[in-house]
């Protein structure tokens, strides 16, 4: 069934269809050809919101759960930017008025709560199932929006239902040991050829998690606290997310990172003043290597500045300069990209080190579930200090097919 912006959108199209054929057979005065370029420009507008509600929709869908009437709110809510801080304290309000009104609320948040060594974890542990005010938030909204793009955003995403993924590497086909396709004549053997084996690999899910504590009377400063909650606990997350996903060791409960993956292409930069043309040279080992396009650089800021106000010998900017484009061309360009290819620019990665890749197709963050965001006042001795804690976490893992298709370059000093 066609939504109320899709039928005002197919009305639009239509009255300007009919003024499209009337200007071929009998031309249109000056006020029909404002009026048709108003209903194509409101056609164009309506699409764009069609488009960014579907997408929305099928963010939800992909958790393999049915669309309800609150995902849709949730969906609109993320089209119009609500954060998840702010969703956080709408669907918690009530149950922050009972923390501030001193009542026992309890989240089963086991790795924060004191209890004894052996004991049991249950959510009816010592406290009625009345009293169970916090609820997770919705984990269908995955990440808060940011002003920068960020790693996770630049990889493929996916989502898994169970603790860990498993994916095949495709070795290098190498012509002497698997054949190689040839031209042939009449009467003539046809040359055989052999795929080179797969390696399988598999990559468990790692959990990512930290805790501020705030004061009882913050409990019903709303403001403050969606602020708290997206400009400190996860913006921090999001920092720690970007460094497992590039340095992650693989060990213990670390991601595997991008940057200590077996298969990896290294080059190194001679010089400083070919820092420019390594960047190129490691975008053309990538795709004749790989025959993958290159859609992302890594760059630490500091290393990202000198590329920026790099000049040339008549002291002008090659990116242009504060005012203007490149040699008074155009306008100022924000972070423009390098030799076409977007930056992501982040400190989780040295500086002196640059990572090319094509990250959309050769690798992915697979996810379970979305941020968790928890709040209880029985962690440790919150209830006799007056405050609380505000837990933050996800699990995610990160699995990359081609790990060829990835440079990473040491710059010259």
């Amino acid at each position: 069934m066609a939504s109320n912006l899709e039928l005002k959108r197919d009305e639009a199209v239509k009255a300007a269809q009919a003024l499209v054929e009337k200007a071929r057979n009998e031309g249109l005065n000056e006020e029909e050809t404002t009026e048709m370029k108003s209903l194509v420009d409101e056609a164009k507008a309506l699409g764009e919101k069609i488009k960014a509600a579907n997408s929305a929709e099928e963010m939800l869908k992909s958790f393999g759960q049915p669309i309800t009437d609150e995902e849709r709110k949730v969906a609109q809510d993320v089209v119009q930017g609500k954060s998840l801080g702010r969703y956080f304290v709408d669907q918690s309000k009530k149950s922050l008025t009972d923390i501030k009104g001193r009542r026992r609320v309890q989240a089963d948040v086991p790795e924060y709560t004191m209890k004894a060594a052996g004991d049991v974890v249950t959510t009816t542990n010592g406290v009625g199932a009345e009293h169970m005010g916090i609820p997770d938030i919705d984990t269908n909204i995955v990440k808060q929006y940011v002003q920068r793009p960020t790693i996770a955003d630049w990889l493929g995403a996916g989502n898994i239902s169970g603790t860990a993924i498993t994916y095949f590497l495709e070795k290098i086909w190498d012509e002497t040991t698997n054949g190689v396709f040839k031209t042939v004549g009449e009467n003539e053997k046809k040359p055989g050829l052999t795929p080179p084996d797969y390696q399988e690999v598999t990559e468990t899910l790692k959990k990512i998690a930290g805790w501020i504590k705030l004061s009882m009377e913050m409990a019903e400063d709303y403001d403050f606290l969606v602020s708290e909650i997206n400009n400190r606990l996860l913006f921090q997350l999001l920092l720690a997310e970007e460094d497992q996903l590039l340095n992650g060791t693989g060990t213990g409960n670390d991601v595997r990172g991008l940057l200590l993956r077996d298969g990896l292409q290294v080059m190194t930069s001679a010089t400083k003043a070919e820092n420019m043309d390594y960047i190129y040279r490691a975008n053309t080992a990538i795709f004749t290597k790989t025959g993958l396009r290159p859609d992302g650089i890594i760059i630490n800021p500091a290393d990202y500045q000198e590329l920026r106000l790099a000049k040339d010998a008549n002291g002008q900017y090659f990116a242009g300069g504060p005012f203007q484009g490149p040699y008074g061309n155009g306008q100022v360009l924000t972070d423009p990209p390098l030799w076409g290819i977007p930056t992501i620019q982040t400190t989780a990665i040295d500086k002196g080190t640059v990572l090319i890749g094509a990250g959309k197709a050769a690798a992915t963050v697979y996810r379970k579930g979305g941020i968790r965001v928890e709040a209880s006042n029985v962690d440790g001795e919150d209830f006799t200090h007056n405050r609380f804690t505000i837990l933050a976490e996800e699990r995610l893992t990160l699995a990359v097919r081609r790990p060829d298709a990835f440079v990473k370059l040491t710059l010259g000093a």
